[in-house]
């Protein structure tokens, strides 16, 4: 199974789910909550869940000036769509504090590095690593897929980079490593710049589509929907088709 695909469907009945993405504004303060996996687009949404940037992306741009507080737990997932959040989070113009509630992993890290400040909750885990996809084709098509690999890699490093202060060489290797940094490790890498003070993490997700997460128990799966039709199991199957191509 498809890394990407893995990832929201072993998330995807979580109980303890809050609303996929929501943003509260108050006075001159606005919290963006990002909350579950990053998606592309609202289908993508419907069936698997996950935070969608087509529905998020207008609504953050019509933030206009203020202070951002960007809320972040999230287990990652297209990095496209993180860097379309990523941009219109910076077009606000806002002040940004970003606080990462629980889990920043992968592209959710990407998001993370809009903000001006960035802080995580004690027992938060922030994550980096290479991009994945899925491909076929022959020799030359994968070539070129894995050249668009590596400059999405260089991309992401020069980022991490720019935040951290680290040489891109280093984060370089940590992606490579497929790094898990505790908040304490996050914070003296210069990925964040502060352990919010009395914060506890938030909950956990299943990170088993990753190599080296941490390992939490699963929950347990809900029933199958009887009253499912024909119809909607046959559009959840082309969905997973396409998710098989777009995965990264």
């Amino acid at each position: 199974m498809p890394n990407l695909i893995k990832l929201l469907a072993s998330n995807k009945n979580r109980p303890e789910r809050l609303p996929q993405s929501r943003i509260v504004a108050q006075g001159d303060e606005t919290e963006i909550y990002i909350y579950d996996a990053i998606v592309a687009d609202d289908e993508t949404a419907y069936w698997w869940g996950g935070v969608s940037a087509e529905t998020l992306v207008p609504a953050i741009r019509d933030i206009k000036s203020g202070t951002v507080r960007l809320r972040i737990n999230s287990p990652g997932g297209d990095v496209f769509a993180a860097q379309a959040i990523c941009q219109a989070i910076r077009d606000t113009g806002a002040k940004v504090i970003a606080h990462v509630d629980g889990y920043a992993a992968s592209a959710a890290t990407v998001i993370a590095t809009a903000a001006d400040e960035v802080e995580i909750s004690e027992g938060g885990f922030y994550m980096i690593h290479n991009a994945w996809t899925w491909a076929m084709g022959n020799a030359s098509d994968l070539t070129a897929t894995a050249a668009l690999l590596s400059k999405i890699d260089g991309s992401l490093a020069a980022q991490y980079a720019k935040k951290s202060g680290m040489a891109v060489d280093d984060v370089r290797a940590a992606m490579d490593a497929e790094t898990w940094y505790t908040a304490e490790e996050a914070v003296a890498a210069g990925l964040i710049d502060r352990v919010a003070a009395g914060k506890k993490a938030e909950a956990s997700w299943n990170m088993s589509a990753y190599a080296k997460a941490p390992k939490v128990t699963p929950p347990e799966p809900e029933p199958p929907d009887p009253t499912a039709t024909a119809e909607h199991r046959a559009r959840q199957q082309q969905r997973i088709s396409m998710l098989a191509r777009l995965n990264r």
